[in-house]
């Protein structure tokens, strides 16, 4: 499966896991671990966008992708998307901020 970005395709096996969630408010986490199809990053300070904080639990059975990375002055954002290793999120600036999220 391959999902279609203007200009480029990225396979989502090309796309970086979420590897840990410390945002236990999230809906979409469970365990520490996000389980969102694709999170996108973005803000003034790497906010995580997909962030809801609802009375239920939702998501897939698989750890979350970073779909779309909107911090364009990020070390690992190539295009709007990252190519970071996999990502971190919890809190920074905001309840919930991509903790890998590195200036260049």
């Amino acid at each position: 499966m391959r999902l279609c970005q203007p200009g480029s395709m990225t396979s989502l096996q090309d796309m970086p896991q979420v590897q840990t969630c410390a945002v236990s408010s999230c809906s979409y986490n469970a365990e520490s671990s996000c389980h969102a199809g694709a999170i996108t990053v973005g803000g003034d300070h790497a906010h995580c966008g997909t962030f809801v904080e609802i009375s239920f639990r939702g998501g897939l059975d698989r750890t979350g992708l970073v779909g779309a990375c909107h911090r364009a002055d990020c070390v690992h954002n190539d295009k709007l998307e990252c190519h970071a290793p996999s990502v971190r999120v919890g809190p920074g600036a905001d309840a919930a901020d991509c903790l890998t999220y590195e200036a260049r």
